[in-house]
């Protein structure tokens, strides 16, 4: 049985006259992994902002196992986040990244050490451990914010174009290790892009954004079959037919 996790209710947000959000309502099950696309400026990142708590919506609400966290403060909405840059300190090594966070929490800092050896090795940076993340590849610096992201035992992970900065080889990569990680783990994940690929390739279910709406909410392989929806049509399948023909050619 299907365990809703998370509810998001007629939710809206503006921008000095500019509608960024309009009443964009969705469910997100518990251990799914779910993509947000869109092109840029579809509001998709104020949507995350605001689930996480960096911003206020102007109205509607937010859910988590059933209770109100829409003004609840970051810290205490049982949710993480992988920012684009990854946000790691430059002058901690890999170890002392991941376990920073756990320094303000009473619960958890106790067991700080611990946890954050068996979450490098989760990851697979156990040969890391003293880098710097200057020291780093583009993908390994993921892996420690992802890493330290689960290090507080989130409930819910959003991820917010997480692979934009690497290589194409690299991205391939961390796409089977990031979903290889939310199924080990069962966690939720709501993941924000602009990529039809990245979006196709990891999601349960992918919710497609135009101009602060949603536009269709749905497994992968109905959207892909969808052509009466014009945006759709041309935001995703003309866009990932034309990038497999390109790759046809190379072959």
């Amino acid at each position: 049985m299907e365990i809703l996790k998370l509810s998001v209710q007629g939710l809206s947000k503006n921008y000095d006259g500019l509608e960024v959000l309009d009443a964009v309502s969705f469910d997100v099950r518990s251990g799914e992994f779910l993509s947000v696309l869109g092109s840029s400026g579809c509001g998709k990142t104020t949507l995350l902002r605001i689930l996480i708590g960096l911003l206020e919506p102007d109205s509607g609400k937010i859910f988590l196992d059933g209770v109100d966290i829409t003004r609840e403060i970051p810290s205490k909405r049982k949710m993480g986040i992988v920012f684009q840059n990854y946000a790691l300190f430059s002058n901690m090594n890999v170890i002392d990244n991941v376990k920073y966070a756990m320094k303000f929490h009473s619960e958890l800092k106790a067991q700080a050490d611990k946890r954050a050896k068996e979450l490098v090795e989760l990851v697979g940076l156990a040969e890391h451990v003293n880098k710097k993340p200057g020291e780093l590849s583009g993908g390994q610096q993921q892996r420690v914010a992802i890493a330290r992201t689960l290090a507080l035992r989130p409930e819910i992970i959003l991820l917010d174009e997480p692979m934009s900065a690497l290589d194409a080889e690299t991205r391939i990569n961390m796409m089977a290790e990031l979903k290889r990680l939310q199924k080990n783990l069962g966690t939720t994940m709501i993941y924000v892009t602009h990529d039809q690929e990245e979006a196709f390739s990891l999601s349960d279910r992918i919710m497609i954004m135009n101009r602060g709406k949603i536009e269709v909410l749905d497994v992968p392989e109905k959207i892909f079959a969808m052509s009466s929806n014009e945006y759709v049509k041309k935001f995703v399948i003309d866009n990932m037919k034309a990038r497999i023909n390109m790759l046809k050619r190379f072959n």
